[in-house]
Parts: C-alpha cells; structure tokens; sequence
C-alpha cells in the first residue's frame, strides 16, 4: 500500500449522532431460534410465553390428614362430636395425594381423635374444599409464565416446566468476530521480548460478549499487512453477525482498517469526539456491523460500552439500559478538551454526606484505572475543564443502591395487566383493589388498579380515593371499562341467569379475595337482592385472580364466580353479563412526573395496547390515558 492510499484524516463527529447514524444503517430485525426449555438458562425470550398446563394438574391434598365427604360432617362440633369410619366415611391421605370423588374435604391430621377400630371423631364441620389445592391454583393454563424479552432466571425454568412448557423461541446469540491486530500482537507470554504486546483486549472482548448474551470469535493476531488483514475481516464478515478490528483504526502507516472497509464496504463513521476512543471506526461490510476499535485498553473498554454493548443486546432482544449517573462534587480541578466528551474514571466515596468524586490518574494505556475506577465522570464536550467543587456527572461502574426502575404495581388482578408488563417493566401484585389502596397509602407501590364501587352513588373509585387519602393530592388515571359477570361451563346447563341462581342447592360458588373489587361489587347485587351470603355454598372459597375462578369452573370445582369475560373467553367458557365496571389506576400527583408513570401512559394510550386488549375481549377504551386530579 502506497503511502498517499493511507487515510489520515480523522472526524470529530458526536457521539450521540454517530451512534444514531451508524443502528439507523443497520435497522433490522433479529432473527430467533425454537431451544429445549433445559437449555433456555439465561436466554432472552422472543415472545411471552403462555402456560399449557395448570399447576398442580389434579386436585391435592394440601394437608396430611384424613379425606372427607363435607356433607358428612355437617352439624359436628364440640358438643356434638362426630364419628366416621375408615374406608366408609373417609380415608387417610398425605399432602400432595389426589383427591378422588366423592370426597372433597380434608381435616388436619392434630384435628382428628383416634378412636381405636378404624374409627375417628371429629369436632368440627369441614367445608366443600378445605386444605385442597385445587387445579391451576400455582399456574393456570393459558396465562403468561414469563414476558417477552425477559431473561430467564432458574425459577422461571421451573415455572416453564410446571407450566408444560418444553421448547420456546428465544433471540439468537450473536456470533461476534474478534480480530486482534499489530505485528507486535502476541499471545504466547513465552515470547514476550521487548517491542511485543500481550493481547488482552480481546480476551476483555470475550468475557463482554459472554457477558452481554453474545458468542465470542476470536482469532489469533493478525500482522499488519494490507492484504492479510483484508482476508481476515473478509473472512470474519462470513463467519460472524458483528465483527470487531482491535488497533489499527488511527492514522499510523500500518492502520489499515479504515481503508479496508471503505475497499469492501462502507465507512459510516471515523473519528468520534469522545476521549479516549477517538479513533472509532463504525462500518458495514455485507449488511453486517465493522467496528474499528482503538488499541488503548481504556479507550477499547470505553469504546465497547457505547456502540458494541448496545448492538448485542438489540440482537437478542434487550434495550440498552439507561445508565445510572449520580452528581458527585469534584475534588479537584480536571482539564478536559472543547472538541470532544471526555470521560474520566474516579473514585467516588460520601464525606459530609456529599459524594465526592476523585480523578484518578492515567491515560488510555492504564487498564488498571479501570479496575479500580468507582465510576466513569462525564465532561460535555464544548466544556473547557471542571473547577475543584464543581458537581459532575458520573457513571456509576459500582452499585451505590438497589434502586431499580421497575414500576411496581399492587391492587386489583386483570389480564390486561400482563400485556402492561410485556410492554414495560412491570411487576404486578393482585390483593385485590381495598389491598391496593392500603398498600399506596402505605408507600409501597407506585401505582394501585382499582374498581371500587360507591353504592350510594353508582361511582367508580374517586369516593374511596377521598376517603382514605383525605388531605394528599392524588390522581386517577382512566383505564379499561370491562364487562363483569357469571363465569359458568359451556352451554350453561345449569341455566345460571341472576343473583337469585346462587341461592340453589345445585349450585356452587367461587367467590374473590376480601377486599376484592369483584368481591364488593358481589356483594353489592347481594344485598340489592336481599340475599345472605351464608345461603350461598362456597361464598367463603376465595380465589386471587379471575383466571383462578375461572379455572375453578373449568374444572368442576365450582358451578360458577363472578369475574370478567376475557378470562372466561381465555378457557373457552360462557358468560353472563352483569354490566360493565371501571378498572383505573390510583397514583399520586407527585408522581406524575415520573418517567416511569409517563411511560405507563404512554403505553396504556398506544395503539399497540388498545389491539391487544381488545382481542381479549370484555373491554371498552373510552377515556384510557385520561388523568382526573382529586385535590383535597
């Protein structure tokens, strides 16, 4: 190669841009792949995954004791004991053993008194169910395990395989090509002689791919010779979905990098104003992601971070994370350049309950300012050094907290809350709407979905808020209006129409948790009806989520519940309307102005969510997004 064929002019384009020109040019979908779910450890899901099989799948014993007909232990009690023979009247059976027709009740073992002669005497009435896990009380089938783009943890293959889950689609791992390169490369300790260079960045390399869900590539040093370097990339290009040139992406006349991907390829960007890592290199060569990447220790880390990391997580499915940047007060004066971001590693430690950042000293070359380093500080470029006392951004390479920004979400279960989760992060616990207001008023979670009903006035929610956050300024935000009713088998052959039906001996009842909005709008029709709950067989069976009831009628446990369509839709049941409710969520005003509730919004408002609900079925979205501010 000539001399005047060598590129020596180097950009100074932004880093934020050349980011976003060089994954706009490479824009794609990324391909996934069908794995055992022994296998699926650590892997990141390609789509939400739904249970085929309830857990348990029978009918169980939860408790040691003895398996009882309820209708034949009606009426005992302390002063009119009864007695029940083995084989006859009950069996003896262990936790997690079926229960078998006609029996359904189990009594502890410690509330039995042995007669002697096969005989026992019991002191109290058992009810339809007691101390049996009933079908799908774990997992029901149908509903989501795991969200799309979720990285599988060990708890989640055990829940994938109670859930009869055996293969799944997860994102395929990038193969990421390494290319060390330099004449004066090695990697034989052996042969360290004064001029060569033990190759660690490449090893650094691999354990970031590993560790960021991708499959390492390495091959051995390449010499710095035009044409074997260009048959190395070539050949890299063919064997990997990224390919990564370490050293040689300067200005020197063995950097070659630059002029080989333009030859074969094309050269997005060269030269980005960030120190260290100013000489990157983003190319693509066939489609496929070039990056040249500086020989300095700490400029290849720095330069890894901000362009590798992010493609191989959108290859397998993961946004980058945002970075958790802290203020910190500089303890002393650091010069930095206008042209460029520059990015200086400190150690960070609280005096006087302030956090305080020092530099740490060292250039590109130092990899053991890395090792040591607390935190990356940010300098803006166009930014002429930071005085001592001066507050600075930092990255932080060391946790200071647990914070984590998942929203957290308690109150009342609906099905539309595992489409929020597939699309942000969100965990969900169901306690019902009572449970979600106590635990917003107990700070512990950033949102409450409610469905309270004022029986006085026929409105949803906004009178309960007033009641129990008198003097706080809070805020509902409209969710879903959804259609509650009977849930009954198909066909409805027991003709179920009404509140009345539940008075009729043939029929059983699941009912929800106390505190349930379900529960109190049951309720509600109750006493509209003038009918006791204690003529109702089964009032006092409660079940957490819709699904669950659902599942009770499915499997026969139970004639019918109170609950939504879509979970009697979900497991193909019929449905008798009751009338449609509002499902909204409670939060604070304060947090309005948290990007994690904007996001919500933003979410439970996109055309994407509103698709989604709807093919459940049951909802209407009149006003979803809309805030109504409750001042006190």
């Amino acid at each position: 190669m000539k001399k005047e064929d060598r590129s020596i002019y180097i950009g100074n384009t932004d880093v934020d841009e050349a980011r976003r020109l060089y994954y706009e040019r490479l824009a794609k979908e990324f391909e996934h792949e069908e794995i055992q779910v022994l296998e699926a450890l650590g892997r990141i899901t390609y789509e939400a995954i739904y249970a085929k099989t309830s857990s348990p799948h029978y009918n169980a014993a939860a408790m040691d004791g003895i398996l009882v007909k309820s209708k034949d232990t009606e009426g005992a009690s302390d002063v009119n004991p009864k007695v029940l023979e083995l084989n006859k009247d009950f069996i003896y059976i262990n936790t997690g053993n079926p229960v078998t027709e006609p029996f359904d009740a189990v009594i502890m073992i410690e509330d039995v008194i042995e007669l002697g002669d096969s005989k026992v005497q019991i002191l109290k009435a058992a009810h339809p169910w007691q101390h049996i896990r009933p079908i799908g009380e774990d997992i029901v089938a149908t509903e989501m395990i795991i969200p799309s783009r979720h990285k599988i943890r060990p708890i989640d293959i055990g829940a994938l395989i109670s859930g009869g889950i055996q293969t799944l689609k997860v994102y395929k791992r990038p193969r990421v090509g390494i290319i060390p390169t330099g004449t004066e490369i090695i990697d034989d300790i052996n042969s360290l002689t004064i001029g060569k260079i033990l190759d660690s960045n490449s090893r650094v390399f691999e354990g970031l791919i590993l560790e960021y869900g991708g499959t390492p590539n390495r091959y051995g040093p390449v010499e710095d010779e035009y044409e074997l370097l260009k048959n190395s990339i070539l050949k890299g290009i063919e064997e990997n979905d990224i390919l990564l040139v370490n050293a040689g992406s300067s200005a020197g006349t063995k950097d070659y990098t630059v002029k080989i991907i333009e030859e074969i390829g094309e050269v997005i960007v060269h030269g980005i104003a960030l120190k260290p890592g100013k000489p990157t290199i983003l190319g693509v060569v066939k489609g496929k992601p070039v990056i040249g990447i500086p020989g300095y220790p700490v400029s290849a880390y720095l330069v890894f971070d901000t362009f590798v990391k992010p493609l191989i997580l959108k290859h397998i499915g993961l946004e980058e994370e945002k970075e958790e940047i802290v203020k910190a007060t500089v303890s002393k004066r650091i010069v930095s350049s206008l042209k460029n971001r520059e990015l200086i590693r400190v150690n960070l430690g609280y005096v006087n309950n302030k956090l305080v950042a020092t530099p740490l000293p060292g250039g590109a070359g130092v990899t053991m300012s890395l090792v040591k380093a607390d935190g990356i500080a940010v300098i803006p470029r166009n930014l002429e050094g930071i005085e001592a006392g001066d507050e600075v951004d930092v990255k932080l390479l060391k946790p200071l907290s647990n914070i984590k920004e998942t929203l957290v979400s308690i109150g009342s279960h609906d099905l539309i809350m595992d489409i929020i989760a597939d699309m942000i992060r969100l965990v969900s616990g169901h306690v019902g709407s009572m449970g979600g207001i106590l635990a917003m008023r107990r700070g512990e979670c950033h949102i409450a979905p409610i469905h309270l009903l004022d029986v006085n006035t026929g409105e949803y929610n906004i009178s309960y808020v007033k009641k129990y956050f008198p003097g706080n300024k809070m805020a509902i935000i409209k969710g879903v209006k959804r259609l509650q009713g009977f849930i009954v088998e198909k066909g409805n052959k027991n003709r179920i129409k009404d509140f009345t039906d539940l008075l009729r001996k043939d029929i059983v009842f699941v009912n929800r948790q106390r505190g349930a909005g379900t529960r109190i709008l049951l309720d509600y029709f109750l006493n509209k009806h003038n009918i006791d709950s204690a003529d109702i067989k089964g009032y006092d069976r409660e079940m957490t989520t819709h699904m669950a009831v659902a599942t009770a009628v499915k499997t026969g446990s139970a004639t019918t519940g109170l609950g939504i369509y879509s979970a009697a839709k979900a497991l193909d049941l019929e449905f008798v309307s009751v009338g449609y409710e509002d499902y909204d969520f409670l939060v604070t005003q304060e947090s309005l102005n948290d990007e994690r509730i904007k996001e919500f919004i933003e979410t439970i408002k996109s055309d994407e969510f509103k698709e989604r609900v709807m093919v459940l079925g049951g909802y209407e979205l009149e006003q979803t997004g809309q805030i109504i501010l409750i001042n006190q």
